[in-house]
């Protein structure tokens, strides 16, 4: 077990992930700009990610660690997909305005 995980109580990384979480939520559910919203959804994976390692160490258990690897290689897609389709509205409606967005229906 790394010696952070020795010194540092559990109840101090399950608060931080929660922060981290709660301030993603916030991100997704206040802001208009789809460019935060990513970030902010990023945020909450890895506040999931974090607490994932930090039960995982605790436990003794990789099964842990190596979720947290398969999370990460699925977000690295989901942002190059979504950079992608953002990029190509962006180019459509000079905006990452996500009301704009709601325009382009049909």
């Amino acid at each position: 077990m790394p010696e952070i995980f020795r010194t540092v109580p559990i109840e101090h990384f399950v608060w931080l992930t929660t922060v981290l979480f709660v301030i993603g939520v916030v991100g997704v559910i206040t802001r208009r700009n789809t460019i935060i919203i990513f970030m902010s959804i990023e945020l909450m994976l890895n506040a999931v990610n974090l607490l994932l390692v930090t039960f995982s160490a605790y436990h003794h258990d990789p099964a842990g660690q190596i979720f947290v690897f398969f999370i990460m290689a699925v977000a690295a897609a989901e942002v190059a997909v979504g950079l992608a389709i953002i990029t190509m509205i962006y180019r459509n409606t000079h905006s990452v305005d996500i009301n704009e967005m709601s325009r382009m229906k049909g």
